[in-house]
């Protein structure tokens, strides 16, 4: 899809130009059931056709008309058209932890939204669909379908996060619901829930999201949403019972009780949570490039900064992560110095993981590491450092996917 492009005569010059963004949403998307995308994608190839008449805008014109571009030349297609178990749509996507999930379990992502433009493009290599942009924009809701099963969301948690709290306090800045640009996006979701009335919301938020201001942000969330005729039920779990890393996070799952009846709730106990201990060394890989390991002056300033911070009675610093247990959190801020999980080397620095064992540390499939096919491999199409804030940002895929088989009991 990426290597389309179509020419533009200006002048005496002739331009070559890609599709913009919701150009590629439109036309990966095609393949779902919504009108509005289906008449917009037929307009997107009528300028292709309309700017160049070539052999290869015709080609195009009929690829969309036969609906090819569900691409399935991709590690994590989804289901055939017709076969699908349920759907799904997938808001503030990232790369598309939620979708892995519930795809795995069987259901077709109808709809998808994210405007960081680094994880579209982890995402279009992964799943063949480019996201739409900004959630917040009614021009972008116009192409939500309809009708959809479940709403799916790991909403922007810096603003609820104790770091993000933190680092906006001592900067002087607005924090929460307050948050301007980030702490009122969950009122868009519940705005799309009060309009296309799914039969079930799951969501996903950092553990202090529970505590923030004195629990007034959960009960604005929970009353919000009850508000709505649905249930609200939600755990903190870690997810160190899937993958070797303490990751706790909020899950908020509820149903609409139009549909399923005032008792209906959702208990967190009957989520499977694996017995086998997880331990780091499971996704470590024993050859790794040199560039991870730390230089002389980061390893040095890390020592000191923890040095400091220990005198004065705190625990502020670096994390030498120990293989047979689990990691502290990964965190977006992952690419800056590599910090809160380094690994020890013999006679070295130690190094930061590498983009391919953060990936595995969230859970996703990664050849050879955790897959044994090469085919069903998460792809990494971004440098390092974005790849590090992208996992850093992400899900713990296999918990995800295990609350959603419980729900997909309920519906």
């Amino acid at each position: 899809m990426e290597e389309i492009v179509y020419k533009r005569k200006n002048t005496k010059k002739v331009k070559t130009q890609l599709p913009d963004d919701l150009d590629l949403a439109l036309l990966t998307h095609y393949h779902s059931t919504n009108q509005p995308v289906y008449g917009d994608a037929l307009n997107v190839v009528d300028k292709f056709e309309n700017e160049l008449a070539e052999p290869g805008v015709e080609y195009l014109y009929n690829a969309v008309q036969r609906s090819m571009f569900q691409n399935t030349n991709v590690p994590f297609p989804g289901p055939e058209k017709g076969k699908e178990l349920f759907t799904f749509i997938d808001l503030f996507a990232g790369i598309g932890g939620f979708r892995m999930a519930l795809q795995n379990l069987g259901g077709s992502c109808v709809f998808t939204s994210e405007w960081d433009k680094y994880s579209k493009q982890t995402y279009f290599a992964n799943y063949g669909e480019y996201p739409f942009g900004d959630i917040t924009k009614d021009s972008t809701k116009q192409y939500i379908p309809e009708k959809f099963d479940i709403i799916c969301g790991g909403f922007p948690c810096q603003p609820f996060s104790i770091a993000g709290v933190s680092k906006k306090i001592s900067l002087g800045r607005s924090h929460g619901f307050a948050d301007e640009k980030q702490g009122n996006l969950f009122f868009h979701i519940a705005d799309i829930i009060e309009k296309h009335r799914p039969k079930a919301f799951f969501l996903e938020n950092v553990k202090n999201l529970v505590s923030h201001d004195k629990k007034q942000t959960f009960k604005v969330i929970k009353d919000t949403l009850e508000s709505l005729d649905y249930s609200f039920d939600h755990k903190v779990i870690d997810g160190r019972h899937f993958v070797p890393q303490h990751r706790e996070r909020t899950l908020m799952v509820g149903f609409d009780k139009s549909v399923y009846g005032n008792d209906i709730k959702f208990d967190f106990s009957t989520v499977e949570l694996p017995e086998e201990k997880q331990r780091l060394k499971t996704i470590l890989q024993s050859e790794v490039d040199t560039k991870y390991t730390l230089s002389d002056k980061l390893w040095n300033y890390l020592q000191e900064y923890a040095k400091k911070h220990k005198e004065k009675g705190n625990g502020f610093g670096f994390g030498l992560a120990d293989p047979e247990g689990v990691s502290r959190t990964i965190s977006a801020r992952y690419y800056k110095d590599g910090a809160e999980i380094l690994i020890a080397q013999d006679g070295k620095n130690p190094r930061r993981l590498i983009p391919h064992e953060a990936a595995a540390l969230q859970g996703y499939p990664i050849y050879p590491i955790n897959t044994n096919d090469p085919k069903k491999s998460l792809v990494i199409p971004v440098s390092d450092n974005q790849a590090y804030r992208q996992f850093g940002n992400s899900v713990v895929m296999p918990l995800i996917q295990a609350v959603g088989e419980q729900i997909l009991k309920k519906i």
